[in-house]
């Protein structure tokens, strides 16, 4: 099934780091910042004084966003005066993002299919800005933009850029994705449990084998089972929303606030637990023992302790034997959770779908004892030293067997 590409989303995008004058009006008296040929060639456009709807959204060091619906307007500064050459520049309202953007963040200027602009503020070197750089492949240069038209000669979406259109809450849907409808037909109108759609996602792909590439499979699953989820959750959104929101008093907002926050809901919650899901299935496929989810010491509970809780507790501190892996699709701040939950394991072993986390991120996980795997088609968002130190899945499975083996036997 075909995967999509940036251009059935944008048609362009710019990239620079805000200067002085850029992000602070009240020192440069302005709200406005200077596009280039390029931008205006390659998706911009130029018309006088062309007021866009735009979205501009704030990601903060570990992507806490601020978003805010407003508009943009792109005009050319000099066209009263004809001798000059043209200046053109986009004016900006203000906004919550706009008032606690800075010098040195940078700026990610996207136009999309519908003609809506997304300006998005990402500090330098944080996790979103790697992030950013990853999907549309551009980085800025100097003091104007660096921008790139998007077209079909691009590459498809990988899962790495796919979970980064979502953390910016871009709604994506693959092509030919009605090809799925005979697989989620039984279910209706309504949501199975987590663990039935994660077994559906892997019987319905039954070429695909943990036991040949592990971390082939496991995005594999995923990424067909969170498909399968966006299709059904279409249909079931759909009709609630026929049915509409009106009571005998008149439209029921609450009612549908409490319906759009469980959508969000069920989305975030879910893509923990399958992950969950889909790493058993790997495990259980390649014989590695293992128990989820025992209670460890201060009633701590660790994703994934190898080789089991009986050997845990019969078990001194640092026994070789013994491994625990935490699993975390978004990774954020959270990776600490992960520090007390088996105190016996010196080095905590923590499952992420993260792409691009910072080096400076992944120097604090290693001073403090934790072993940061990625599945490895996500790699290629880090840096090469970064990618030196990190586990793939199948890296960390050969390394679970060999040690539980010795356990076993001890």
């Amino acid at each position: 099934m075909k995967r999509g590409q940036l251009v059935d989303y944008f048609e362009g995008i710019g990239v620079k780091r805000l200067s002085v004058v850029d992000a602070e009006p009240k020192r440069s008296n302005q709200h406005e910042i200077g596009t280039t040929r390029k931008m205006r060639d390659d998706f911009l456009g130029e018309e006088h004084q062309c007021k866009y709807k735009a979205i501009y959204i704030w990601l903060g060091e570990e992507q806490d966003g601020i978003t805010a619906d407003s508009w943009a307007t792109h005009y050319d500064a000099r066209l009263p005066n004809p001798k000059r050459a043209p200046e053109w520049r986009l004016y900006y309202p203000s906004n919550p993002v706009t008032e606690i953007m800075k010098p040195g963040d940078t700026l990610f200027l996207a136009k999309d299919k519908s003609g809506v602009l997304l300006f998005i503020v990402a500090p330098q070197g944080s996790t979103s800005e790697q992030q950013l750089f990853y999907l549309f492949g551009v980085h800025p240069e100097g003091k104007s933009f660096v921008s790139r038209e998007f077209g079909k000669t691009d590459p498809e979406l990988d899962f790495a850029a796919r979970y980064i259109l979502d953390e910016l809450g871009i709604e994506f849907e693959a092509p030919e994705t009605d090809k799925l409808d005979s697989i989620i037909e039984e279910f209706g109108t309504t949501f199975p449990t987590t663990a039935e759609f994660s077994r559906k996602a892997r019987l319905t792909l039954p070429e695909v084998r943990a036991e040949d590439d592990p971390d082939l499979a496991l995005l594999a699953w995923l990424e067909h089972e969170e498909a399968l989820f966006r299709r059904l959750e279409r249909r079931i959104v759909a009709k609630r929303l026929e049915e509409g929101f009106v009571t005998d008093d008149g439209v029921d907002v609450d009612g549908f606030i409490s319906f759009s926050l469980g959508v969000q809901n069920r989305r975030k919650s879910r893509m923990g637990h399958s992950l969950e899901n889909h790493i058993s299935a790997a495990l259980d496929a390649l014989d590695i023992a293992y128990v989820r989810g025992a209670v460890t010491e201060n009633n701590n509970k660790p994703d994934f302790l190898f080789p089991g809780l009986a050997a845990y507790q019969a078990a001194s501190a640092g026994d070789p034997g013994l491994m625990m892996l935490g699993a975390k699709s978004t990774c954020k701040d959270r990776w600490r959770q992960v520090l007390p939950e088996a105190e016996k394991i010196a080095i905590k072993h923590l499952l992420t779908l993260e792409p691009g986390i910072t080096e400076r991120q992944t120097q604090q996980m290693q001073a403090s004892g934790v072993q940061l795997v990625v599945p490895a088609g996500i790699h290629k968002t880090y840096n090469d030293i970064q990618q030196q130190w990190l586990w793939s899945f199948s890296d960390f499975i050969k390394e679970a067997g060999n040690r539980t083996f010795s356990a076993l036997e001890t």
